[in-house]
Parts: structure tokens; sequence; C-alpha cells
């Protein structure tokens, strides 16, 4: 299989990371010992930490937000759509072109850096020796690059492939899939399977290095492992390895926030993390989800005494229309990985599997807590179907604006029960995203197909 991957991504990767290595205070001990930024190579576990602890590239504003942006998750007013970016109100239209000739997206740009840094940390720990008391560090350092690359990757195929089926995993494009450094090695796009194999793969090997437990939400340990395994699992409807992680991870930590105890600021939940708060990441902004709105039947189905209908939305100063404010981040739309998506992950792998008492259990457990103190009426329901439609849409209400509705639509399309076509209307004209549409694939940026000659999605 030919190897491609994007010089001018590795290229523009080296110099951010030149400019990290000059530009933070935190940084200055490196450099005082490698004072030209443009020769500095990152050689000892410190400069790997430091490589590792930057949160703008693994954290901040890197999660896709296109397949958000195509979703039923959000709709927009006219006039916010003639205000937004043309890439958003391409993909909000369906458009065949989303990128008219620009060569900057950073949906694809993004996850591509913390690739290539994850790279030079991985290659420079093969090419070093510790001491046993090194050890440990060693460990984490390595496991933290091998979460961080299929983080990566796996938000890469949730929006430039087309979704997981079994019958086709075999020969659907997957992504580029780099694992070392080396500008020479040039990267195909290789299969679906093997995209979600590579995942799936370094997730393990990820666990195997990393501490039980948090020492930051920032960064992985093996709960957040366990709590990611749990996600990819669902998104490819193996419920049953699905309901595995998410058993492993709430039986190591299970805490929900009661919604009673707290009153959310202006903009967002907290200021600072909520408990709930597994592994921190947010979508890439675009200005298109500031003045989203939600889908009115959606709204409407929180009950008046669900928290979340007050504690989400809030109205615009204008006063038309709703300012979602649901986020577990304080500056933009959480994308994160939280006890509340792999409760209803549980509860969901469940009742698929035939467990409708730990499905209820799981539904209930979240509900209660989001409910006025006092007026929660747990779900009773014995019939599986009405109890996975159920949870189904509480998925919708609890994880609104995250980027998880762009892979339940993509998932749950495969089911006939559960097709939607997405439809979205600006100016009087109605646009629709069919099940199962081809534009379910995001189009990989043009300059890149130029560059690698790796096949374009059909649109």
């Amino acid at each position: 299989m030919k190897k491609y991957i994007s010089f001018s991504l590795i290229f523009n990767s080296i110099l951010v990371l030149a400019f990290i290595f000059s530009g933070c205070n935190k940084q200055d001990e490196f450099l005082n010992k490698k004072p030209n930024a443009a020769l500095a190579v990152p050689a000892s576990l410190s400069d790997f930490e430091l490589l590792l602890n930057n949160e703008e590239i693994f954290n901040a504003y890197d999660s896709p937000a296109l397949g958000t942006l195509s979703s039923d998750d959000l709709y927009v007013s006219d006039a916010t759509f003639i205000s937004s970016e043309t890439v958003a109100q391409n993909v909000y239209t369906f458009a065949k072109d989303i990128y008219q000739s620009s060569n900057v997206n950073g949906d694809w740009n993004a996850p591509y850096q913390q690739v290539y840094y994850c790279n030079v940390v991985l290659d420079g720990l093969a090419k070093i020796h510790v001491s046993p008391d090194q050890l440990s560090r060693y460990n984490t350092i390595k496991g933290e690059a091998l979460f961080f690359r299929a983080y990566a990757f796996y938000n890469l195929v949730q929006t430039f492939s087309m979704p997981y089926d079994p019958r086709t995993s075999g020969t659907d494009l997957g992504i580029p899939l780099p694992v070392t450094s080396d500008i020479n090695m040039r990267y195909g796009r290789g299969t679906v399977q093997e995209t979600y194999d590579k995942i799936i793969s370094d997730i393990n090997a990820a666990a195997a290095l990393l501490p039980a437990n948090l020492s930051a939400v920032t960064k992985p340990c093996k709960l957040s492992c366990n709590a990611f395994l749990a996600r990819v699992y669902l998104a490819i409807a193996k419920y049953d390895m699905a309901y595995t992680y998410a058993d492993k991870c709430l039986s190591q930590y299970n805490t929900l926030v009661d919604y009673n105890t707290f009153t959310p600021n202006r903009s967002a939940l907290s200021s600072t993390p909520l408990a709930e708060d597994i592994f921190h990441t947010s979508l890439n902004g675009y200005s298109m989800t500031a003045g989203a709105q939600m889908d009115s039947v959606i709204y409407k189905s929180y009950d008046n005494n669900d928290l979340r209908k007050t504690y989400f939305f809030r109205p615009t100063r204008s006063g038309i229309g709703l300012y979602f404010r649901g986020t577990y981040d304080f500056t933009n739309n959480y994308s994160g990985i939280a006890t509340d998506e792999i409760y209803l992950i549980r509860a969901e792998s469940s009742t698929r599997i035939g467990n409708i008492t730990s499905g209820l259990a799981d539904l209930n457990s979240l509900l209660k807590n989001r409910y006025k103190a006092g007026t929660f009426i747990p779900v009773t329901t014995t019939d599986p179907d009405i109890l996975l439609k159920t949870i189904l849409l509480e998925r919708e209400k609890e994880l609104f604006l995250r980027g998880l509705r762009w892979t339940d639509l993509r998932r749950l399309n495969k089911e006939d029960r559960f097709k939607k076509n997405v439809v979205h209307i600006i100016n009087g004209v109605t646009y629709t995203l069919s099940p199962n549409d081809p534009k379910y694939a995001m189009p990989i940026p043009a300059q890149e197909i130029q560059l690698t000659g790796i096949p374009q999605n059909i649109r």
C-alpha cells in the first residue's frame, strides 16, 4: 500500500512545534539548552512532556465541527447564516464543494497536527534509554501520545470517512494513519476497518501504560481509555463491547452532578470543570454554532421540571430564540468525554443486548440528577423498543452540541427504524441530507488531494 501524507501539513506542524519551544515561559529550561528554536529537537522526557502538555494543540478548539454543522443538532436563522463563514454556510446547506478553493480547514489540519506531535514523541521515546526509576514517567508519556493519536484518528474518521458498516468496512476508504514523524513517509487512506483497528489498538496500548486515575481532565488515564473505548465501540455498533468498557469506566468512577446543587453562569454550566468531566476537549469554533438554535421539537420534549431546559438554554439579548449555555467548557462547545455520556452508552448497550433492568437503572440514575428535587418520576417501561427510543431521545437532550449527534446519525441510519432526513431551511429554500448519503463523509481539502494523490470522497 502506498503511503501519502501532506508535506505542507508536516511542515506547518514543525513550525508550530518550534514556535511552542520559543514562545512559552514554561519551556524556558528547554530553550536554555537549545536557544535556536529552528533547530530545537525534543530529546528528553521533559521535552516530550512539554509537547503533550500543550492544551491548545490537544484540548482546545480542535475537535472537528463540520459534522455538527451538518447535523440536526442546530438550526440557524437567515441572519446568522449570512454572517457565518463560507465553509460553515456550505456545510450547513450540504454543498458539494464546501471549501471553494480555500486551503484552510482546521477540522482536517488540527487533528493531523496532533498526530504529528504524538509521532514526534513516540519516535523520540524509541531512541532514548531510561533508568528503572524513570520507567513510570516514560510509560505515562508514551501512553498519552498513543491516546491523543487515537483520539485524533477517531475524530477524523467520523468526519472524513463514511459511517462504519461491517459489510463494507474492509473496502470503504478510511483516513491516512501516519505512525512516524519521518517527513519522507507518505500514507494512503487504507480502509475504514483498518482505521478503527488502529484506533482501538492505540487505546489499548495506552491503557496498559497510563496511570489508573486522572491527574487532570486534559490528560488521559486508564479511566479515560475505558470511556473512549465505550464511545468507539458504540460508533461501530458493537454494543456488547460498548457495554463492557462503559461498565469498566463506571465501575471505577460513576459521579453524576446533581443539577440542584449549582447554578449555571451566563455562557456555560460552570466556570470550573464539572465532576462528570473525564477527558476535556472542545469543538473547532465556527461562528454559526454560537448563533444556533435548537430544534423546537427537541426543546419542547424537556419536561418543565427538567433543569436542563433552563440550564442549557437562556433567552438571547434580543429576546428572539435561545442561547445554548449547556457546555462543559468555559469558552466553547465541549466535545470531551463525561460520565453522563458513559451512563447513556451503558444504558443503550444494555438495552440492545437484552438487559432491560440495567438500561433502566442507568437512565434513571442520570435523569434523577437533572430534575428539580422531588419531581422526578422514574421511567418504568419494560418494553425494550420504548426504552431504547427513550434513551436515544435522552442522548439528543443531554449531549446537545457536543459533536456526538453527527456520529449518532451516521450509526442510526444503518437501522431502518431510526433513519432520518436532516432538513435545513435557509431563505425559504429547503436543503436535505438523506440517510446514508455520500455527504456523510466530508470532502478532504483539495490541497491535500493535490499534494498527496489520495482519493477524494464522493459528494
